[in-house]
């Protein structure tokens, strides 16, 4: 862990620095109270300080919301382009230069994640959850105190609250419990088209792999539709194991198998005649060509296509003769202009298959109706597709 050092009251301090989307520790920390003005933190930000919050912990999330009214009223002065590829760019890049200014507030945690500021709330079990047990955490063994960005503290606590409550998805008539760094299933239209999708023509108890599984809710969706086995896989370990968490929450265990893999749960070495292959493979890649900054983004931003073309690519070698991939993807992509359809169409054909039919359905999010988005003409056409892709018979 990156050790950070100030100085407070004449005194030489050390702590830990914490972060989960990389970002590097601050050059310089000063010291805050709350009589801080808004405009002076602001200043000491663009500066490259880090400012450390010794104050009342609600108005450090005050000192937070001022700045990012600052921050939004100056990216509302900027120029604004009609291309919707050009808002997309700008727009993220803002969210990323917000996320860079408000992430120089610092909020200390003592060694079993207690914050000792006046107000401040019991985060330690959400700190447990999100970063693992204090002795096992990274914090070191001398007692330091540990820096945490409080947009990061406020993203943990939020997490916790909807990993303790779960998500009610109406295609399970069951809640998903989702958990930290793993994209939650807030956006449900995509679940319907997987729940109503069918299985393939003389198949009635299929095997089915589920790609980037997430937390496991469509492996969840599949299983109680009759499949006979799903293997689930996701890359990222706080997945594998909240799939494995929801599916046994949810009864589903003896006909689940959640393994920790990027994209095949089963190595092309290791595949002996149908071991490899399955009936229906599903997946719902990132949606959005474009680099993620966080563990988050990773389940809505992919650079250069890379994991969609890795799964058209290698489906062939891993459906059985009469199995079918049922990709599903947002094309708010092709919304912004940032991929064609043509494009797409042309990588399924160049991966050995054919679309034998699409299901679609309209966004059902909040955003898709907010006009004071930016995104908001693009989100409007959004649509959700599932291509059920086959490889044809010679």
């Amino acid at each position: 862990m990156t050790t950070v050092t100030w100085i407070e009251k004449g005194t030489h301090r050390s702590a830990g620095w914490r972060t989960e989307n990389g970002a590097p520790a601050p050059r310089d920390i000063v010291v805050i109270h709350d009589d801080i003005a808004a405009d002076k933190a602001l200043r000491m930000i663009r500066r490259g300080t880090g400012l450390l919050w010794r104050g009342d912990f609600h108005n450090a999330r005050q000192l937070m919301r001022a700045l990012d009214r600052r921050l939004q009223k100056r990216a509302s002065r900027a120029p604004q382009s009609s291309d919707p590829g050009d808002i997309f760019l700008a727009n993220r890049k803002a969210r990323a230069q917000r996320a860079e200014t408000l992430g120089k507030i610092l909020i200390p945690l003592e060694q079993d994640y207690t914050v000792r500021l006046r107000r401040a709330p019991d985060v330690r079990n959400a700190c447990t959850h999100a970063y693992g047990p204090p002795t096992h955490s990274g914090n070191d063994s001398t007692g330091r105190e540990t820096l945490v960005s409080l947009p990061e503290l406020l993203g943990v606590i939020s997490a916790y609250e909807w990993h303790q409550s779960g998500i009610e998805v109406a295609a399970l008539g069951a809640r998903i419990h989702p958990a930290y760094g793993v994209f939650a299933p807030t956006r449900d239209e995509y679940i319907d088209l997987v729940a109503d999708a069918p299985w393939p023509q003389g198949v009635e108890d299929p095997i089915v792999w589920d790609i980037g599984t997430g937390t496991g809710v469509l492996t969840a969706v599949l299983a109680r539709r009759g499949a006979r086995e799903v293997v689930a896989s996701d890359i990222n370990p706080r997945a594998v194991q909240c799939a494995r968490d929801n599916v046994g929450r949810l009864g589903l265990a003896d006909r689940v198998n959640v393994v920790e893999a990027d994209l095949w749960p089963y190595d092309d070495d290791d595949e002996v005649g149908d071991a490899g292959r399955a009936d229906v493979v599903v997946c719902n890649p990132p949606w959005i060509p474009g680099r993620p900054t966080s563990a988050l983004e990773q389940g809505i931003y992919d650079p250069g296509s890379d994991v969609l073309t890795r799964f058209l690519d290698g489906l062939p070698r891993h459906l059985t003769p009469q199995g079918e991939g049922w990709l599903i993807l947002s094309d708010l992509a092709e919304q912004l202009g940032l991929r064609t359809r043509d494009e797409l169409l042309t990588r399924i054909a160049d991966a050995g298959l054919t679309v034998i039919d699409t299901r679609e359905t309209a966004p059902r999010h909040s955003r898709a109706s907010d006009t004071d988005d930016p995104l908001h003409a693009a989100r409007s056409r959004e649509r959700t597709i599932l291509w059920r892709l086959v490889i044809p018979t010679s």
